[in-house]
């Protein structure tokens, strides 16, 4: 037995003194605000410009420059972003944008990272609008926006299951899903008051303790 809880000393001893796993710092941590505003201001200019489908159709973009170049959100806290924004008035898009460049760099980058990925679409709609009536009905823009819907069906898609593996994470949050997608899709649900429904059956009849171990792996 004195051996047994030995060798169970030994290996939480050791266990300890191994290295942890490094968490990147988030990029431009110590700028003054105006400097990491503008750099808001660029990454959600980038973001809206390239995003064709709406707010879900952005999130791989938003991943591959919010978490995984400028490490300034994690995963969970984008997944966490946008549902906020889903619940919250207003384009999800622009609400996403809002929450992270708060998060980053309080007001200023709020309101940069807001203006920035709104310009694009300005810019985009303003010259279309002055040139729609000349080339509306051109077969060849009609072919080419035919096969950037389909893109962006592919992408919402790939987004759709990148967000399952990382939020699904045992049976009951797979029974909220499908209840969700139901009411939704068959019964034409608001999706605000399904999100709010939801958040609010997380918190009376979910165990924080167990998501949070569930993040933790996640993440590494």
């Amino acid at each position: 037995m004195d051996e047994t809880k030995a060798a169970v000393s030994e290996k939480e001893t050791v266990q300890a003194d191994a290295p942890q796993p490094s968490v990147p710092q988030p990029y431009g941590k110590d700028w003054p605000k105006w400097k990491l505003s503008l750099l808001l201001f660029w990454t959600f200019f980038k973001i809206g410009l390239f995003t064709f489908g709406g707010g879900y159709a952005m999130l791989p973009i938003l991943e591959r420059e919010i978490v995984d170049k400028y490490h300034w959100s994690s995963r969970d806290e984008l997944l966490d972003i946008y549902a906020l924004s889903q619940c919250t008035p207003g384009v999800i898009a622009v609400n996403t944008a809002t929450f992270i460049g708060n998060k980053v760099a309080k007001f200023p980058g709020a309101l940069c990272a807001t203006i920035g990925v709104v310009t694009p679409s300005i810019l985009i709609i303003s010259v279309i609008a002055a040139l729609f009536q000349h080339f509306a009905e051109n077969p060849y823009v009609m072919h080419a926006m035919a096969a950037v819907r389909v893109c962006v069906v592919a992408l919402i898609f790939t987004t759709v299951l990148r967000m399952a593996k990382k939020s699904l994470k045992n049976w009951l949050q797979y029974v909220i899903a499908a209840i969700a997608f139901l009411v939704v899709a068959l019964f034409g649900a608001n999706p605000v008051w399904v999100v709010l429904g939801a958040g609010l059956f997380g918190f009376f009849f979910m165990d924080p303790d167990k998501l949070n171990r569930h993040r933790g792996k996640g993440d590494n």
